[in-house]
Parts: C-alpha cells; structure tokens; sequence
C-alpha cells in the first residue's frame, strides 16, 4: 500500500515533521528517522513479546512520539495501563492528540518537558519505564550519562522495567551501544541485559524480566 501523507510540519526541535498512513498505521517520520509506527514499531513490540508484562502498571513514556507504545500495549497485548508521557516537542504533541489519543482509552498524561529535568522533579515509581528519545538518529549524550540511568534507577518501582532503546543499525552504532551496555548501563544496572532487534539495541535493567 503506498504511503498517503495525512500532514506535513515542523517545529523547534524537528525541521521536518511528517504523518502519513502507511499499512493502516499512522506513522510520524522526520527527514532521517521513523519517530512512531503504531503496532508496527517492531523494537518495542520484540521487547514486550519477550518481557512478563504485569496485569496492571503506571508506565512512564520518555519520547512519546504519536504513541506507539501505549497503542500496542492496548490493541495488542490487552493491557490497560496508566501512562505519564513525556515528550520535548509540543509540536508532536498536538499531532499525537490528534491523530492516536482519540482511538486509546487508556489513562494517558501528556507533558511538555525535558525529559532530564522530569525526572529530577518527579516523585512517582513506575513499573515500566520506557526511554525512546533520539534526535534524529542518536539519543542525546546527556541521556546517556550515570547520573541520568541513576534517574531512571531512582523512578522505577520495586521490581520494575527499564526499556532503554540505542540505534544499532550499522557496526559502528552496534559497536557504541554494545559498549555503552558494558561499560555504562551495567555499572547502574548490574543485571541488565539486551535485545538485538536487528536494528536496535534495548537495554533491560533486570534480564529476569525477559521470558527466554
């Protein structure tokens, strides 16, 4: 089916914003990158097929894009859950609550804000955590310090997941996210793990998480 451009956009954080109907699927795009595919944003569905989702949670959303996470987990996975989503871009949130918000019918909290800075004010724990903020290609260097996983750490509830999501497309990007892995995300989380998706690194806080 080919792709059929519902609109076009931009905004401080993004020159090119584009949301078009490809597959049945709203997908936001940018000049470079694939932001939001519903159901079809394979990292994260590969990681929840895999993961012991709990029956009930309050997720937290870090780079919410048009929802796909919260989508999935709704139509395809039958969970109800509560969600805080935070996304930079307030551009993007306006097309997320035009084009997705209205087809969900769970608990969803939109926040304008930087993600470092949510979390250093925020005091709710989270089950589930997922961090999928990237500028362009590549997550920001500040949100791949310590003292940021050590944010993460401190907002994940007793026993909950971290989902950490790095490009790994080509060698040299696998290369710097299998090393970020070793030598930064285990020293934070010793019992973390990873899912090669193909195309992406997600790193997993506690690998007794993931069914095998």
């Amino acid at each position: 089916m080919s792709e059929i451009k519902l609109e076009e956009t931009y905004s401080e954080y993004n020159e090119y914003l584009c949301v078009s109907l490809q597959e049945g699927r709203i997908q936001l795009s940018t000049a470079d990158a694939i932001y939001s595919f519903a159901d079809k944003y394979d990292n994260f569905r590969h990681a929840f097929e895999r993961i012991k989702l709990p029956d009930k949670a309050n997720v937290l959303l870090l780079g919410f894009g048009l929802g796909s996470i919260p989508y999935m987990l709704e139509k395809k996975f039958n969970r109800q859950y509560t969600y805080t989503g935070v996304e930079i871009d307030g551009e993007v949130i306006r097309l997320a609550s035009k084009y997705v918000l209205p087809d969900l019918s769970g608990d969803i909290t939109l926040v304008e804000a930087d993600a470092r800075i949510f979390l250093m004010q925020d005091t709710t724990r989270y089950n589930i955590i997922a961090m999928d903020i990237f500028v362009g290609s590549k997550v920001p260097e500040d949100l791949q310090t310590i003292a940021y996983l050590e944010l993460l750490r401190e907002s994940l509830s007793e026993g909950g997941i971290l989902i950490f999501n790095l490009l790994a497309s080509q060698t040299t990007g696998k290369k710097h996210a299998l090393e970020y892995f070793e030598h930064v995300f285990k020293i934070v989380f010793p019992a973390g793990g990873y899912m090669d998706t193909g195309g992406n690194l997600l790193l997993i806080n506690d690998t007794g998480k993931v069914i095998k």
